[in-house]
């Protein structure tokens, strides 16, 4: 039975990683106000609010802000119709697809969706010496897309409780480039294997600000605690190959 995010974190070369809910911790809950300035989705409001001290609201508080969200009318659609989006989104620079701020991603790993989601993968697109470099706990390598159609559509992950979810939270350096478009790439994959508007994996998102943003805020829930940026002097010679691959 596979479950959420467990560390530590495994190479992609290996198995899926087996991903281990845990309880909410005094330091990673948000108070109500920080998903109300997510949601909103202006960058002004984010940031401040991502800034402050997470308390512990109550189990019943936690579902309850859950279901609110998911009954909103003005929740859009997952990829298949079939519900609302379960996370609460961010504008971002691409306007098809959906971001997350590093704060919902922090909120995802310890277990605030626990009762929503069976499966949740953070796909990280970055080259394999920045993931070794510094990563999100659980977060699994995919910097190319043969590697993306190996490990999520080869055997596709299914829930095997139909009422939960399985979602695909996608990101890079900055989440500007590789990681949207990795995003895309499976969207489209999937939709060639099937019937519109069937799909394996209709909920798909972004983290916005990308690997470096969700550092800089919650160094905590990376693995090991560092941050090696894609133009690192001492990796030119990587960075030359994997661009190469990736073309």
């Amino acid at each position: 039975c596979r479950q959420l995010f467990c560390s530590p974190s495994e190479p992609g070369s290996v198995p899926r990683p087996v991903l281990k809910q845990g309880q909410p911790s005094d330091r990673d809950t948000p108070v109500k106000a920080k998903w109300q300035g997510t949601v909103a989705g202006s960058c002004d409001q984010e940031t401040p609010m991502e800034l402050v001290v997470w308390l512990e609201p109550s189990r019943s508080a936690q579902l309850e802000e859950i279901e609110n969200l998911l009954a909103s009318d003005d929740q859009e659609l997952t990829g298949d119709f079939s519900k609302p989006h379960l996370l609460p989104t961010v504008e971002g620079k691409d306007p098809g697809l959906k971001y997350i701020s590093p704060g919902t991603l922090a909120a995802v790993l310890t277990g605030h969706f626990s009762n929503f989601i069976e499966s949740g993968i953070v796909v990280d697109c970055r080259y394999p010496y920045e993931y070794e470099g510094g990563h999100v706990k659980g977060a699994v390598n995919l910097p190319l897309q043969r590697d993306v159609e190996a490990f999520l559509l080869e055997q596709p992950i299914v829930p095997l409780d139909a009422s939960k979810r399985v979602i695909i939270i996608f990101h890079c350096e900055f989440s500007v480039e590789r990681g949207p478009k990795m995003c895309k790439f499976l969207r489209e994959r999937d939709r060639s294997c099937h019937e519109y508007p069937r799909l394996h994996y209709p909920e798909l998102y972004v983290l916005k600000g990308g690997y470096r943003e969700f550092f800089f805020q919650f160094p905590g829930h990376c693995e090991p605690r560092d941050y090696r940026p894609m133009e690192h002097p001492a990796f030119k010679e990587e960075l030359r190959k994997f661009r190469g691959q990736s073309r």
